[in-house]
């Protein structure tokens, strides 16, 4: 991956860019990468966040002292040697190790899904077709970020990509989920957003006293399944108790 690039990111980080853009093939590079370094684990990694296109990896280090310097130029020579050591062969072993596949229910009740007819009309589809397709995606979390939990999903069937709204609302509710350009995504808690909402999850995505406090990581997998309104609030109910 001559390329590549690395930039440090603070005093205690540093940023790998692997490219630009939103494209399966290069975020599979960047998940590739992260299993690489991962596996090694040097003495002075703290942690790996990827994102579409590039990776932080951040340095357990003080950048204070003299050896905080040296390890974190030792860091950035070791990270480069990776990047020149990455190849397509990479790729493929990450993208066979099996990944975990988690089922999201979605309420696509017009109460739970206030955008869904603007899809259906943009994309020339019914909403019967709409919740099909968007049921039938494999999709893989690329990223998590925005807020706590919310996932960025890769997958999206291009017949249901549309341009987010000119105006983004001031309040969409937790659990919604959302198309953003070719992007989907769940609002893991209340939050202003300008996504367009398709449909509502009554499951929680992010929870501080969890062990691990995302419901979902990079590299998952996720399928959605349409729920009645009966259903949604039993789950939801379930949820809260």
């Amino acid at each position: 991956m001559n390329d590549a690039t690395i930039e440090p990111l603070g005093e205690d980080a540093l940023l790998l860019r692997l490219g630009r853009g939103i494209d399966p093939a290069l975020n599979a590079r960047v998940h590739a990468l992260v299993r690489r370094i991962e596996a090694a684990r040097p003495p002075w990694l703290r942690e790996v966040v990827p994102a579409y296109a590039s990776l932080a990896v951040f340095l357990d280090i003080d950048p204070c002292t003299d050896a905080g310097v040296e390890a974190f130029a030792t860091a950035g020579a070791w990270l480069r040697r990776q990047l020149d050591a990455a190849s397509p062969e990479d790729v493929d072993a990450s993208m066979q190790v099996p990944a975990t596949t988690v089922e999201i229910p979605v309420c696509y009740a017009p109460a739970c899904a206030p955008d869904l007819d603007d899809i259906a009309a943009h994309a020339g589809l019914s909403r019967a077709d709409v919740v099909a397709l968007h049921c039938a995606g494999d999709y893989r979390v690329a990223m998590v970020g925005f807020a706590p939990g919310f996932p960025y999903l890769i997958g999206l069937d291009p017949r249901l990509a549309m341009p987010r709204l000119a105006s983004p609302r001031t309040h969409v509710p937790a659990g919604s989920v959302a198309i953003g350009g070719a992007q989907a995504g769940i609002y893991p808690r209340a939050s202003p957003g300008g996504w367009r909402l398709v449909g509502r999850t009554p499951l929680a995505l992010f929870d501080p006293s969890w062990p691990s406090p995302c419901l979902l990581a990079a590299g998952q997998r996720v399928r959605f399944r349409p729920i009645d309104e009966a259903a949604f609030e039993a789950l939801q109910a379930d949820s809260a108790a």
